[in-house]
């Protein structure tokens, strides 16, 4: 069964074209069916350079580019986001924050239904702060959940306050961690994240600017935050189930501990072994696009 993207904007209708300003595209100069069509799986992290890298990866797994090969940036037109593609690949940058991915997230979405993508899957991959796990473990998540502990999102849309869910796709979650059990390089789990609005006193770190709580208190909200299920913390995933869910795209969270955070606050290990982490989730996806596509 084909299941499309869905649109929940109906003025978007009464649109001649539509400028998605932060990629440089509009339907209007760009022929999107074309360009686009064929597109099954859209991977997003934070920076640019990380998804060429995956790009290049992705190609050489699936076989579809060569050593060296270069690939384009879609986006060359704007500096604010940067988009490669191969195959039925997408890989585009979202910055940092919940803002920045929300941005590109709404343009995405669109993109995706003016070039009439069906049964679409999307999947963050990207890095993280530990809780309870050793560096380099990766997590799955099940569940973005704010600084509560809840698993919503809160948002203020014409002055009122806005909860949407959070949840995330089990089945896709399940079929990823099954996909690491098969390549059996690295540790994985399943577990909720928790989705902060910065990456220093709304992640409990002791080492920012402006600190106005203790030690004993940060570890406190950690091993609370341990104890309800969360295993890692980032600043994005709340916002991408969001909308995810909204547009009734399948989608996943998978993302790899830097450090963890019951034990250190900033990230000391060596600039090869993070290059070595961070290629983890890259792995794990590429694995499971390539068995989606029966290419294992």
């Amino acid at each position: 069964r084909e299941n499309f993207i869905c649109l929940c904007n109906p003025h978007l209708e009464k649109m001649k074209e539509d400028i998605l300003y932060h990629f440089a595209l509009g339907t209007g100069t760009h022929d999107f069916p074309a360009l686009f069509g064929d597109v099954k799986f859209v991977c997003v992290g934070g920076s640019p350079s990380r998804m060429k890298d995956f790009i290049a990866y992705i190609a050489e797994e699936l076989g579809l580019g060569s050593p060296g090969c270069d690939y384009p940036n879609i986006c060359a037109g704007t500096d604010r986001y940067a988009m490669y593609k191969v195959g039925p690949v997408l890989s585009v940058s979202h910055g940092m924050g919940i803002p920045s991915i929300s941005i590109m997230l709404h343009e995405l979405i669109k993109l995706l239904y003016y070039a009439k993508c069906s049964n679409i899957t999307i999947i963050r991959i990207g890095t993280s702060g530990g809780i309870g796990l050793e560096p380099g473990s990766v997590v799955i998540t099940r569940q973005s959940v704010d600084a509560t502990f809840k698993p919503q999102f809160e948002q203020f849309i014409l002055g009122k306050t806005v909860i949407r869910s959070t949840n995330l796709d089990e089945q896709l979650a399940q079929e990823l961690m099954q996909c690491s059990k098969e390549i059996n390089q690295f540790n994985t789990v399943i577990g909720n994240t928790l989705c902060t609005l910065d990456f220093y006193e709304g992640q409990g770190r002791l080492d920012g600017a402006i600190c106005l709580y203790n030690e004993e208190e940060k570890l406190l909200y950690l091993k609370e935050a341990y104890d309800s299920g969360i295993r890692n913390i980032e600043m994005e995933s709340s916002v991408f189930a969001a909308i995810c869910n909204l547009s009734g795209v399948k989608a996943a969270v998978v993302c790899v501990n830097l450090l963890n955070r019951l034990e250190e606050d900033q990230i000391s290990s060596s600039h090869d072994v993070l290059v070595e982490y961070q290629q983890r989730p890259q792995k794990l996806v590429g694995y499971f696009i390539k068995k989606s596509l029966g290419k294992v």
